[in-house]
């Protein structure tokens, strides 16, 4: 979704719904600006320049 979200917006909808571990993920990407993928004897580098954008309800305790 990074790589396909190059040059643009990467719009995560309901934000906190995601894993600790995926939102850390993306900051690699995020800095660098290119996502690495390692699969069978290969290595994939595709270009990652976005604006990543999140987005949540306001607490229904309130």
């Amino acid at each position: 979704e990074c790589s396909l979200s190059h040059g643009g917006i990467l719009f995560l909808d309901e934000m906190p719904e995601f894993s600790r571990h995926v939102l850390e993920v993306l900051r690699q990407p995020l800095e660098s600006g290119v996502v690495t993928i390692g699969r069978s004897k290969q290595v994939f580098t595709f270009p990652a320049r976005i604006l990543l954008i999140g987005s949540c309800n306001p607490c229904p305790c309130r």
